[in-house]
């Protein structure tokens, strides 16, 4: 894969796909890709050169594409909001980056976030454009996350996810199950569902997996060890919700709440807890933890 362009004011670029269908303009196939960012927007991107082809050149809104074209653009938000917690960066050599992340902190630029990201403020906090994530987790969950520093390793720290070879370990807080025997292994098929972030199972094949089990019993929410074996979208937070419990203060499983500003006070009781693997580069085993906690919910008081 070719290297993404440099950013342009600290912001990285970001890649898309284009799907299939008929040939179109730059401009319109963008459109159609995103249909909630207005043609006058788009078109000032390409007049600033916030649009390039897949070599990194800028691309005129004119311009002929077709299905399967790789595009780069430069997300801009007016008026963002920060994000008032801060991530920890528990190593760094040089070829790894790995780094406990807040909840509500993004991974990548979406939607309304740019800076207020961690791959932004990584690559302007240590002066590196060449940070990559080598993997995701929801903005709402917290923990850990494993970057790249150096594109010549890069695949061998990628190849871990795609072969598998990475244990990670999770924690949620969610309702008890007193009458389900754990562990246990939930298979289920995933699929894109409506609205177009959620996810849900289907009939078919199951093509997601996650092992699950107790850590403490104690009261009405109990606290969870669970380990995708698979890497799909919002897997934990379906597979829980499917369980009959839902991970606590969960707004989009098992149905979706309304959207409002971001609750700080009521996180999603998810945490990222380590990742354990063998180094490709050095054959040592290596295992990183989170500091962070999952405190559980205040109870209620009675009126």
């Amino acid at each position: 894969m070719k290297p993404r362009p440099a950013p342009i004011d600290g912001v990285p670029a970001s890649r898309v796909q284009l799907p299939e269908g008929s040939s179109s303009s730059a401009v319109d196939a963008l459109r159609a890709r995103f249909p909630r960012i207005d043609e006058a927007t788009w078109r000032s991107r390409f007049a600033r050169g916030r649009v390039l082809d897949d070599a990194g050149l800028p691309l005129a809104a004119h311009a002929r594409v077709t299905a399967g074209m790789t595009l780069y653009y430069y997300r801009e938000v007016v008026d963002e909001l920060a994000i008032p917690f801060t991530e920890q960066v528990l190593h760094e050599d040089a070829d790894l980056l790995v780094v406990d992340k807040p909840h509500f902190l993004p991974v990548m630029p979406a939607g309304a976030y740019v800076r207020e990201s961690l791959l932004f403020r990584l690559q302007q906090a240590l002066e590196n454009p060449h940070i990559v994530p080598l993997h995701r987790i929801d903005r709402g969950t917290a923990g850990l996350v494993m970057f790249s520093i150096n594109p010549s390793t890069r695949d061998a720290y990628q190849a871990l996810f795609r072969d598998r070879a990475i244990r990670k370990h999770y924690e949620a807080l969610a309702p008890a199950l007193p009458d389900t025997r754990f562990p246990l292994v939930h298979r289920s098929r995933l699929e894109r569902g409506e609205p177009f972030f959620r996810m849900g199972e289907a009939a078919g094949e199951a093509n997601s997996e996650s092992r699950i089990d107790v850590l403490d019993r104690d009261g009405d929410v109990w606290r969870y060890a669970l380990e995708p074996v698979t890497g799909k979208k919002h897997q934990l937070r379906v597979h829980m919700a499917a369980l009959g419990a839902p991970i606590t203060n969960d707004a989009f499983y098992p149905g979706l709440q309304e959207q409002a500003a971001d609750r700080y006070s009521f996180p999603l009781k998810l945490l990222a807890r380590s990742l354990a693997f063998i180094d490709p580069l050095t054959g040592d085993a290596r295992e990183f933890r989170s500091a962070r906690a999952l405190e559980l919910p205040e109870p209620i008081s009675a009126a």
